[in-house]
């Protein structure tokens, strides 16, 4: 197993307990949160094998993979806290996974051909296409498309950052340490500083 490897079903697993954390808040059942925890985890990965042609998509016949999102949504089930302390877990949850999911989309879109600006693009919808589809099923405003949310933005500086360190022979392990590091801060600081791109 190796670093790409390792990324994925971290990425996968963090992504999954946001999606049922998200759930919870929205008084779904656990069948619901399992919908949930599935689309936040393997939606954009989808959208971007699709994109790409691969076939079948990355997700059949990954049983590990699946174990994964079943193990999150059955952590969260057996957790009872109060759902308004889960809101800051399910947005730490999902800035690590929108640094880990960049880096594999890029790696996995390369490796199928695609050139340095559309493997960055890729790696932009793998990572946030899981939570806007999971946010349109939970019947709300997409964090992607919200005024005052960093969040694409914050993926495209990541990836940005981490081809130009390739380009500059930096390991690529390091490189993907660093850049999940840094989506990850500046997600978090354009939260609590309330950075945001100019309105159109």
């Amino acid at each position: 197993m190796n670093v790409i490897d390792v990324i994925s079903y971290i990425g996968i697993f963090v992504f999954a307990v946001a999606g049922a954390l998200k759930a919870r808040t929205n008084e779904m059942d656990i069948l619901g949160g399992l919908v949930i925890a599935f689309v936040m985890a393997y939606g954009g990965g989808t959208v971007r094998d699709v994109l790409l042609g691969i076939g079948p998509v990355n997700w059949i016949n990954n049983y590990l993979s699946l174990a994964l999102v079943l193990t999150a949504s059955f952590i969260v089930f057996l957790s009872k806290k109060n759902i308004e302390k889960f809101k800051q877990t399910i947005f730490i949850s999902d800035a690590i996974g929108l640094g880990m999911f960049t880096i594999l989309g890029i790696e996995r879109s390369m490796a199928y051909g695609a050139n340095s600006v559309y493997a960055i693009l890729l790696g932009v919808i793998s990572a946030t296409f899981g939570g806007l589809l999971s946010d349109i099923l939970c019947n709300r405003v997409p964090a992607l498309l919200k005024n005052g949310e960093m969040y694409a933005t914050v993926c495209a500086i990541g990836g940005i950052l981490y081809y130009l360190l390739q380009r500059a022979d930096v390991s690529k392990d390091w490189s993907m340490v660093f850049c999940v590091l840094v989506v990850v801060v500046i997600r978090i600081m354009s939260k609590l500083k309330n950075w945001s791109l100019p309105n159109i």
